[in-house]
């Protein structure tokens, strides 16, 4: 007996629990809303972030910004001034021309260190130390203009023959050549060529100009060195600007040609020729030579006429002329 009244005490506790604990569906039903409710919030931060994050389209665009900003800065900025010390200074140094000397200093703000770095990399430098070089080798070229009215003859020199033979000194050379046809104001190969006389000449005539009659005496020297200067350059060959590249000059051509090649590069002389030049030509107008021909034509008939008279007045003269003359005998005497 008191065994059974334990197990039905026992049986009545399980009852109890079982009571006492949610059914298995409610439980279920529990997970499920959490995980959803779980899933809301992450959805709802993912949502969040992306609002945070900036498009790539705008990020894009904000660097752009970023990087044209130093850029208006940099063009903003003003240039320095390169004094003649300092150009003189990269010239000793360098050994480069003048004008890239100045060049140089202005892309750099006027820094010597940097402007002889840019000149090396330009291979000016080294362009310029070859050009003591003595160059024999190289050239004789001609280029005749179409319809052969145009040619020219010009000698260019390297140090070697090997380059001389070279496709990069060819085109060079041809190149010089066409630029001489092109060229009709183009009389000697460098500005120091240009004659003392010339020179001279130029200046006295520059001088005596009105429009600098009001100008004080030295600033009227610079006016006048500096417009015979641009005569003499504008006669110059290696001052002209490049026909195969207008963004130079020849001389910077034939320096950039030296940094490649190698070897030291001069153009020695060069003979332009034009079709009939120096030539005495008889200038005729079609119009006035077409009026003289129809007066002459028109003048014919009187001066026929003026010449038929006199001939019917001299037959009657050479009839008389003509007339055999009568024997005179010993006896009629």
């Amino acid at each position: 007996m008191p065994q059974i009244g334990l197990t039905l005490s026992q049986s009545k506790t399980k009852r109890t629990q079982k009571k006492k604990q949610p059914p298995a569906t409610e439980s279920v039903v529990e997970k499920v809303v959490e995980e959803v409710v779980e899933e809301e919030e992450v959805a709802v931060e993912e949502e969040e972030v992306v609002e945070e994050a900036p498009e790539p389209e705008a990020v894009a665009e904000e660097a752009v910004a970023e990087e044209a900003a130093p850029k208006e800065e940099e063009e903003e900025k003003p240039k320095a001034a390169i004094s003649a010390k300092l150009v003189k200074e990269l010239r000793d140094q360098s050994g480069a021309g003048m004008m890239d000397c100045k060049k140089a200093l202005a892309e750099c703000g006027g820094d010597v260190a940097k402007a002889e770095e840019y000149l090396r990399m330009k291979g000016i430098t080294s362009a310029a130390k070859k050009s003591s070089r003595v160059a024999a080798e190289g050239m004789v070229s001609s280029y005749i203009h179409a319809g052969s009215r145009i040619g020219v003859l010009v000698e260019v020199n390297s140090e070697t023959d090997f380059v001389a033979r070279g496709d990069t000194f060819k085109e060079l050379v041809q190149g010089l050549a066409m630029q001489i046809a092109a060229s009709p104001s183009v009389e000697y190969v460098a500005p120091e060529d240009a004659s003392p006389e010339f020179i001279e000449a130029e200046k006295q005539a520059e001088m005596q100009k009105e429009d600098l009659a009001s100008k004080p005496e030295n600033i009227r020297e610079k006016i006048v060195q500096g417009r015979v200067d641009k005569i003499v350059n504008e006669r110059a060959l290696l001052e002209q600007t490049y026909i195969m590249d207008t963004t130079k000059t020849v001389r910077e051509a034939i320096t950039e040609a030296i940094a490649t090649i190698g070897e030291n590069i001069k153009v020695r002389r060069f003979s332009r020729y034009v079709l009939g030049e120096g030539i005495e030509k008889k200038q005729e107008n079609f119009a006035d030579e077409v009026a003289a021909q129809t007066q002459a034509k028109e003048s014919k008939p009187e001066a026929v006429a003026e010449e038929v008279a006199p001939k019917e007045e001299e037959k009657p003269k050479e009839e008389e002329e003509e007339k055999p003359k009568v024997a005179i005998s010993a006896k009629l005497v």
